[in-house]
């Protein structure tokens, strides 16, 4: 099933994605779903991000090529960092420079979307605590973020989240093709299956510090390939088997 937020004539809601038609759930998407039997037509909805977590779970260094391309070593345990929830935003939505920043990166990556509370879960019993995939890019200040040291600033303005189009729950996401686009060119090119550490064992971890709540997103990390994005560009990422997040670059 494909779960999406959508702002239509009469408010917003969540609602299943069958081809062009969606069917409106009532209030929350978690659990058996409960339709109000409206239905509407994909074209004239506007597509938000699909949840509004209450915190934002990054793993950097996740993937080998990425972390060698700016000279690091591979953690022995997930980097784990946050970054706030009024930083997400939804397809299509610009994504914002800030005056601070004069290096803004892109960084598709796979977004792993929790389906219930968790607290202390361990890797094989995670699948059932997921509720979905999606797609994120972890927008990132690079010049403040080597500034600082810690990444708070530089992955935390607002835009610096964009996550979308919708929430797939049925997609077997451990070895998916992930790829990123500027303006059409290609910028990064993987496979899911290269991730360092593996879906279960990121939500045995991160549950292992924190409670996990439904609607809360963990970022599995990026591929190698990341690059600045400039007023004016458009980056998509698409991952095989959920879709293509598109949002257009703007100063802020």
């Amino acid at each position: 099933m494909r779960l999406a937020r959508v702002a239509h004539a009469g408010g917003v809601a969540f609602a299943s994605v069958d081809g062009d038609e969606l069917l409106e759930i009532a209030d929350h998407p978690f659990g058996q779903p409960n339709y109000t039997g409206k239905r509407f037509s994909l074209a004239d909805v506007r597509l938000l991000a699909p949840i509004l977590p209450s915190k934002v779970i990054a793993i950097g260094r996740n993937y080998a090529e990425h972390a060698a391309e700016f000279g690091n070593e591979v953690p022995e345990s997930p980097m784990m960092f946050l970054k706030p929830s009024t930083s997400v935003i939804g397809p299509n939505a610009a994504i914002k420079l800030p005056a601070a920043s004069q290096r803004v990166d892109f960084e598709g990556e796979l977004a792993v979307v929790i389906g219930q509370p968790i607290r202390n879960v361990k890797a094989a019993q995670a699948p059932a605590a997921i509720l979905g995939y999606t797609i994120a890019n972890d927008v990132s200040a690079r010049d403040l973020q080597k500034a600082d040291g810690q990444w708070g600033r530089a992955k935390g303005f607002d835009t610096f989240c964009p996550l979308g189009p919708w929430i797939e729950t049925a997609v077997d996401a451990s070895d998916l093709a992930i790829r990123t686009e500027v303006d059409g060119e290609l910028k990064q090119d993987s496979r899911t299956s290269l991730l360092i550490h593996k879906i279960p064992e990121l939500v045995e971890f991160v549950s292992g510090v924190m409670t996990l709540l439904p609607g809360d997103v963990i970022l599995t990390g990026t591929p190698a390939g990341v690059g600045q994005i400039t007023d004016g560009q458009t980056v998509s990422i698409t991952i095989e088997g959920i879709g293509t997040l598109t949002n257009p670059v703007q100063n802020a």
